[in-house]
């Protein structure tokens, strides 16, 4: 398939309709049904539901999107970094990460970057830890920052001289808010917002998994800025990583540690064998002399 075709299939499903993807790829409206066609022909599945003011996307055709997109990131990706110029190290970044305060810490390394080479771009993908391995997998982001040792070991690493801890972000009057730690038994009938990948649950032994399998789950989250409001409105106690979410004096919230969590290290992480433009190598070695002993 020519990445041409993609491109068309791609403004189709973002104009929802012929004639508006036609006019924005400067093209008539014969050449790109036919092209729309062919495709589905050569696919034999239906893409595309065609109505009288708009065309959406069939469950086969959403898929196509998804993958299409990745598709011509890597594509456009690709030629960046083969057109850069030799001269000077220049280029784009990609790197994906869950929600966590580590973060400064690249962030500090970029900008020191930025400071010598102003030619370096950088792109934050964010999402929870499968996502960001999916990424990485596939050649779309460069490097990834995860919390889990085990997802670590399968790439090259680096482990960053920090460390995260869990707890749970409450209103200041709720009944928990004056205790120095809050376990999870004392979670329990409360309502309560978790992660929709609660990765810190790997890190317990059968009898706390035990407890928290029973704990009254009343929402999940992908995002803690979202959810912190969840919390605000008083619908329940979510369990995250400290220092997300900024607790001031004039806040409503306050963060409580979980007295059963252990202390979580973080990782940069990139696939093995991986080979790297000018711009991600001289990221690399700046990573690992600042935090490489």
């Amino acid at each position: 398939m020519e990445i041409r075709v993609l491109k068309y299939f791609l403004a189709v499903a973002r104009e929802e309709s012929i004639s508006g993807a036609a006019e924005a790829l400067h093209i008539s409206q014969p050449t790109l049904s036919r092209q729309l066609m062919d495709m589905e022909e050569d696919f034999g599945k239906k893409l595309f539901i065609r109505g009288n003011r708009r065309i959406t996307l069939t469950e086969d055709g959403m898929l196509l999107r998804q993958r299409a997109e990745e598709i011509i990131d890597l594509v456009d990706k690709t030629e960046a970094e083969i057109t850069a110029d030799d001269e000077i190290i220049s280029g784009d970044i990609y790197i994906g990460a869950g929600e966590t305060e580590t973060m400064r810490c690249i962030a500090k390394i970029a900008k020191e970057i930025q400071c010598d080479y102003p030619d370096i771009h950088y792109h934050i993908f964010s999402g929870n830890a499968e996502s960001v391995m999916e990424r990485l997998d596939k050649g779309l982001i460069d490097f990834g920052l995860l919390l889990d040792a085990n997802n670590a070991s399968k790439y090259d690493y680096i482990e960053l001289p920090a460390t995260d801890r869990f707890g749970v972000l409450m209103r200041k009057d709720s009944p928990l808010a004056g205790k120095e730690n809050v376990s999870y038994a004392d979670l329990k009938g409360l309502p309560v917002i978790t992660s929709a990948q609660p990765h810190h649950e790997r890190n317990h032994d059968k009898q706390v998994r035990a407890v928290m399998s029973k704990l009254n789950i009343v929402a999940t989250y992908n995002l803690i800025f979202n959810a912190s409001l969840f919390v605000e409105e008083g619908l329940g106690y979510a369990i995250c990583l400290d220092r997300l979410i900024k607790i001031t004096d004039d806040s409503p919230l306050c963060f409580v540690p979980l007295l059963e969590q252990k202390e979580i290290k973080p990782y940069i992480v990139w696939k093995k064998n991986q080979i790297f433009s000018k711009a991600c190598n001289l990221f690399l070695e700046r990573l690992k002399k600042s935090f490489m002993l």
